[in-house]
């Protein structure tokens, strides 16, 4: 099969609106490429410490990261040492976790600290959700720097609502703890961000005159509608979304990523020659 043969093929899971935005969006002058992990790069797996990006989503990921005006960043629910140690990111790629709470900006970024309020009120928060995962087989918890995550993605239907169901009665009038749904997880911290904020502030910090945002979960569309007009939001699944667009699966993703990273190639090296972009 030829190389344009191969492209061709990629390119027929993504819509004909898709490709065109794409292919607007890599001639920008300074492209931020954002993502979601879990669900976006890598399959939503069992075991969130098994969870690894596809090698083809990766290996375009870090083809945009050595790109000249191209900045790569790492938006997610997760810790950022959990991030760092299932998505091995391109070493200039620009991380943040905890839905926000956490940030890494390079050498020298300062880690999150919680004051003395914040801790006494995150240990109340884990008593209460261990408690519940001692009743409710299936279900586990995840500590953050910032909150705890109630896991029911092995617990039976009737279990994993029962469960949350609890976790929201005794925690959502608490002052100073914030809930979001995901996908089968209940998030709970002690730092009121979002996805949403996460995109302005590498929007501000990079100076990106553009931004590509791709996610699938529910507290991905904090991050959505942050976009500004000239930018592409990417829906990865079938649940209702503002995105614009929408691919079904991560395996989508990585053919997303590849058609990007050819324009955005292109758009460079035309630009270094004196090309003047169409």
């Amino acid at each position: 099969m030829t190389p344009d043969a191969r492209h061709a093929k990629h390119r027929l899971n993504l819509t004909p609106e898709l490709r065109a935005a794409i292919r607007r969006i890599a001639a920008t002058d300074h492209l931020l490429v954002a993502l979601d992990f879990d669900g976006t790069m890598a399959p939503i797996v069992g075991h969130a410490d098994d969870a690894r990006p596809l090698p083809r989503s990766a290996a375009a990921f870090a083809g945009l990261a050595v790109l000249p005006r191209t900045t790569t960043a790492l938006i997610s629910g997760r810790a950022l040492a959990s991030l760092r140690a299932v998505a091995s990111p391109p070493v200039d790629t620009l991380l943040i976790g905890s839905h926000g709470a956490e940030a890494w900006l390079g050498p020298g970024s300062t880690g999150l600290t919680l004051d003395a309020e914040q801790k006494v009120r995150l240990a109340e928060v884990r008593a209460i959700l261990a408690d519940i995962v001692n009743e409710a087989p299936g279900t586990l918890l995840e500590d953050k720097p910032a909150g705890v995550v109630l896991h029911t993605r092995l617990a039976a239907d009737d279990v994993a609502a029962d469960a949350v169901a609890a976790a929201r009665s005794l925690l959502q009038d608490r002052q100073g703890v914030f809930l979001k749904d995901g996908k089968r997880v209940l998030e709970t911290s002690v730092v009121n961000t979002s996805k949403g904020e996460g995109v302005t502030f590498l929007r501000q910090i990079t100076g990106a005159t553009a931004v590509l945002f791709a996610g699938d979960d529910t507290t991905d569309e904090d991050a959505l509608a942050r976009l500004e007009a000239g930018d592409v939001g990417v829906k990865v699944g079938l649940d209702f979304t503002q995105a614009e667009h929408r691919v079904e699966a991560p395996v989508h993703v990585a053919e997303l990523l590849e058609v990007l990273l050819q324009e955005r190639s292109l758009a460079v090296a035309e630009e270094e020659n004196g090309i003047a972009p169409e």
